[in-house]
């Protein structure tokens, strides 16, 4: 069992110069733990996230980091050059030496996709002519590729990455389309959502790696199977149960304002219901569907056996900075979940 970190580095209550600092600081602290990778989301034109562009951020995690993991979660491929694409992550592979992990995707909300002029029926087909040509040109000493939309002759590759054949690729869903998607590439995948509504899309990429034979692409031997197969949950650890919830509930509630806050300028309730975006509607109910984790080292450590044991995932993202929470109590959580929750789930 392995354990990631993920986030959005939201926009909240302090100056975002700040909030870039303390992030950096709580990597720095995860970095020096057993943690395996952090994941960052990418959304545009929204307090939910401040790293729309991930590369830049994952720059300088490169350099102020030495063993921990990093990547997006997702690269959104219809806001991109491909051509431009593979020559940043092969920057971020070697300045990393070799610590990225490439997650794709097409991008949940056609506001942000709107804002960008692309229109989201067509992302679809966007995305997969993108990804296509990106492990076209990541393998390939010369770019030729003619797609639908992107097309190369003879272009020169002259960086490469510093993994090979690339570094893994990896995709995030809540619906079991995206998840059988993954299956079926082979890729490193994560769910999100209820721990009943998981278990659907979980069983989904399952089915469709186990058509191609069982294995991922880029195998992993760190986890069993060889196929990462995780889950996001947002923790809070303290001492006491009592003392975890009055810390999370309402860091997290203004988190859960931020996911909704685009949908709620367009005016619009589809988002939600096209495109299977499932959470509670608080933070008493995201509790209660095994969203949220809060608790004592003890009552953490409880969740997560009872969820890991009926879901069979091997990787675990715990979302354990978010909202208006503080520095000192993200790294305090940090410390205890490292120290006290980890080391009693490596062998699940």
């Amino acid at each position: 069992m392995k354990f990631g970190l993920f986030d959005h580095i939201e926009q909240a209550d302090r100056p975002l110069a700040t909030t870039f600092d303390e992030r950096l600081e709580f990597a720095i602290a995860a970095d020096q733990m057993d943690f395996y990778a952090l994941h960052l989301a990418e959304h545009h034109c929204t307090p939910l996230n401040a790293v729309p562009v991930p590369g830049v951020y994952m720059g300088a995690l490169a350099r102020l980091t030495k063993n921990l993991r990093f990547g997006p979660l997702v690269y959104l491929l219809p806001l991109y050059s491909p051509l431009r694409l593979i020559e940043e992550i092969c920057m971020l592979d070697h300045l990393s030496r070799g610590r990225i992990e490439v997650g794709v995707g097409r991008g949940v909300s056609p506001f942000e996709l709107n804002y960008h002029r692309v229109a989201h029926e067509d992302s679809r087909e966007i995305f997969l002519d993108a990804y296509a040509c990106l492990q076209k040109g990541l393998t390939s000493e010369t770019l030729t590729y003619e797609g639908k939309y992107y097309t190369y002759k003879d272009v020169p590759m002259a960086l490469r990455p510093l993994q090979a054949p690339h570094p893994a690729f990896w995709y995030g869903s809540s619906n079991a389309i995206g998840a059988t998607f993954a299956g079926e590439q082979g890729m490193h995948f994560t769910a999100n959502g209820g721990t009943e509504h998981a278990k659907g899309n979980i069983d989904a990429y399952r089915a469709a790696l186990a058509k191609r034979g069982g294995a991922a692409a880029q195998p992993k031997p760190e986890f069993r199977g060889g196929a990462a197969i995780g889950l996001l949950r947002h923790i809070v650890v303290a001492d006491t149960d009592a003392e975890a919830r009055r810390i999370m509930k309402p860091a997290f509630e203004h988190h859960l304002k931020s996911l909704n806050w685009i949908r709620n300028l367009n005016g619009s309730t589809e988002f939600t219901s096209r495109l299977n975006v499932h959470r509670g509607i608080d933070f008493e109910a995201c509790e209660a569907n095994g969203m949220v984790i809060a608790g004592s080292p003890e009552t953490v450590r409880r969740k997560i056996e009872a969820q890991v044991g009926e879901l069979g995932i091997n990787y675990l993202l715990g979302y354990m900075f978010f909202g208006t929470l503080s520095l000192p109590d993200a790294l305090r959580s940090l410390q205890l979940f490292g120290r006290e929750v980890m080391p009693k789930l490596r062998d699940l």
